[in-house]
């Protein structure tokens, strides 16, 4: 991984850009260890810091030139592809052993000038400046695995991986956008340009932004490249399945000789990828560290019978087949406001799931101690090879063939799927808006934005929420879409991962990375037939049948989901007076206060449960309204300089 750093004077001081680009690179040293290497180029200057996390990172010369002095190239980047590009651009192996990843990236780009975006496979964010066209081009990976952040001022423009950089220079103080923090609030997809500081924006995933002196253009780089498998048995789809799984998580191996751990939940998705990576390192002798977030011992509360509140007997299942796994049983409690001000300087947002956060930090922890270096996850398999294909039976009805949406309607519910989940999947999209909201009253399903959040009344009209939730495709009354591909690029989309890496790297030192955000992979899945996911009433069928070699039958077949942190309420409890500190500096954050119901969760405080911790209301008052309140009001009062 990489700290980038960039700046573009439009005319004055010609010495200023590279003293000011070396300024954001001192600033981001927390996320890149190794000393900043700059260079100028006009009225431009590029710089980089280096944290070794690939073997042919001790050959990163950066910043990369190349064209003769037309181009310089910085770049954070993992190219999962580099072995094709290098044959098809004619590099030997030989000298391909002795190049670093952007230095790849560079030959691919004297090649194909900025279309070699497009086929750079991996995790990346880079800026490339093209002294000929006079034109700076920033771009990120199709999922956002790293950060890229930059900021037009008056004749100037500047660039880096983390707000920091950008906060070095006094033209850019830190303070709050007031309405992402609203939005985060009401979990309005992040898919946008803005960031949580205000006058910063970000390149959005799979997005390319092109600046020159007269302005900026934003351009969608990717978008699914959709082939017909030409498969014919649903062997042969899995086994195609297996096949790009196996690479992607191989990928993702490299620079592994420390160690490498990963998360294993009751789950198909760890599941599957901790077992991939136990087998693919297993011939080397390679050994892998797999923990699990479990609640306290004795915990005995009952949830819903649909989730699993203890996933460490599934998860020993998984590593039981395995030798060469180690198996590590993490406690999911602790007090999710003790590192509040840690999570403001590492990833320079508000954390969405304090709760969850506890027990990702003890992962971290335990990896750091083992000196492993690389952390496996697996988030978003749902929506690509382990999808449920419940979208399946929309498809049935769209195109009438009624009988086979009988038989697999019936064949769902015969296997424990509700009646009202396969006929809101079913008809939903065809619903009118209004009726699809009354049917959800009467089923006791209807919930107000502000039953679930912390968010201030007065500032969902004040910051158009509801209009940007459209505009961000959120519905939320939770009707179906009619067309799945874009339920599940939307999905796949709604959240931006970036800075969270960044910030476990500089952190503790761990390169997070998941095979499931793999491009190919993402691009196979989208174009598998629908039918391959459910199958005579057995969601998720294709992953279920891929990787039934690979993981034993209660974790393959489970119908359930895990419950993360169950015992969640205990660690909240027990840092009650910690966040009622926290909520009185709130009430002392004018900024705060307008986009958060301060009263709200003080009263939640103060009326605080002495039981039904599992009851939907007070999980959403207390987990989702308060929790996420907390964590957002603590962002704003410390954007805005408030150490109260």
């Amino acid at each position: 991984m990489t700290a980038l750093a960039g700046y573009w004077a439009f005319g004055g001081n010609a010495d200023e850009p590279l003293g000011r680009c070396e300024r954001m690179l001192r600033s981001q040293q927390i996320y890149a260890p190794a000393p900043p290497a700059a260079c100028k180029a006009g009225d431009v200057a590029l710089g980089r810091r280096l944290f070794r996390t690939l073997p042919e990172d001790r050959h990163d010369r950066g910043p990369v030139t190349g064209g003769g002095g037309r181009w310089t190239l910085v770049a954070d980047i993992r190219l999962d592809n580099r072995p094709e590009l290098c044959a098809v651009l004619g590099v030997e192996p030989g000298r391909a052993a002795l190049l670093s990843d952007s230095a790849v990236a560079m030959a691919a780009i004297e090649r194909w000038e900025e279309e070699a975006v497009g086929r750079l496979v991996g995790d990346f964010a880079l800026a490339l400046w093209d002294r000929k066209r006079e034109q700076l081009l920033l771009a990120r990976d199709m999922l956002g695995q790293k950060p890229i952040h930059y900021h037009r001022g008056a004749g100037f423009f500047a660039f880096a991986s983390m707000a920091k950089g950008l906060h070095a220079l006094p033209e850019i103080p830190p303070a709050p956008n007031r309405e992402a923090v609203a939005a985060f609030v009401a979990l309005i997809p992040e898919n946008g340009s803005e960031t949580f500081f205000a006058g910063i924006e970000k390149v959005p995933a799979g997005h390319a932004v092109t600046v020159t002196r007269d302005g900026l253009r934003t351009e969608r780089w990717w978008s699914p490249r959709l082939r017909d498998p030409g498969l014919k048995s649903t062997d042969d789809y899995a086994a195609a399945l297996r096949e790009h799984f196996d690479r992607a998580v191989s990928d993702r191996l490299r620079g592994s000789e420390a160690g490498v751990a990963s998360h294993l939940s009751a789950g198909l998705d760890s599941g599957a990828v901790t077992a991939t990576a136990a087998r693919l390192l297993a011939p080397g002798g390679g050994r892998l560290t797999a923990f699990t977030a479990v609640p306290r011992p004795g915990f005995a509360d009952r949830i819903s019978p649909e989730a699993i509140a203890d996933e460490g007997p599934h998860a020993a299942s998984v590593a039981a087949l395995y030798p060469n796994i180690e198996h590590v049983l993490v406690p999911s409690s602790g007090s999710p406001v003790a590192d509040l001000d840690r999570y403001f300087f590492l990833n320079e947002r508000p954390v969405l799931n304090l709760c969850n956060a506890v027990w990702s930090n003890r992962i971290l922890d335990g990896a750091r101690e083992r000196g492993l270096g690389i952390l496996l996850t697996g988030s978003r398999g749902n929506m690509s090879f382990s999808y449920d294909g419940l979208q399946f039976l929309t498809e049935l009805l769209a195109s009438g063939r009624l009988l086979r949406l009988a038989r697999e309607s019936w064949s769902l519910v015969r296997s424990g799927t509700r009646v009202g989940t396969v006929a809101a999947q079913t008809l939903g999209p065809f619903l009118p808006a209004a009726l699809w909201r009354a049917i959800a009253r009467l089923r006791g399903r209807s919930r107000k934005l502000t039953d679930y959040t912390a968010i201030n009344p007065q500032a969902i009209e004040a910051m158009r929420l509801r209009e940007l939730a459209a505009e961000r495709g959120l519905d939320p009354d939770y009707r179906p879409r009619r067309r799945a591909l874009e339920t599940r690029l939307w999905a796949l989309a709604r959240s931006d991962p970036g800075n969270y890496n960044k910030g476990s790297l500089a952190g503790w030192g761990i390169d997070t990375r998941d095979p499931t955000a793999d491009s190919r992979l993402i691009e196979f899945c989208l174009s598998v037939p629908l039918d391959q996911f459910l199958r005579e009433g057995r969601r998720r069928a294709l992953a279920r049948t891929a990787f039934a070699d690979r993981l034993p039958s209660v974790v393959a077949e489970e119908r359930r989901r895990g419950y993360q942190a169950a015992d969640w309420h205990e660690g909240v409890t027990a840092a009650r007076g910690a966040i009622a500190d926290e909520l009185s500096r709130i009430a002392a954050s004018p900024p705060a206060c307008a986009m958060l119901d301060s009263q709200k969760m003080e009263r939640l405080v103060r009326d605080w449960p002495t039981g039904g911790w599992t009851r939907q209301s007070v999980v959403q008052e207390y987990r989702l309204a308060l929790m996420r309140g907390v964590s957002a009001g603590h962002f704003v009062r410390k954007a805005s300089g408030s150490n109260q």
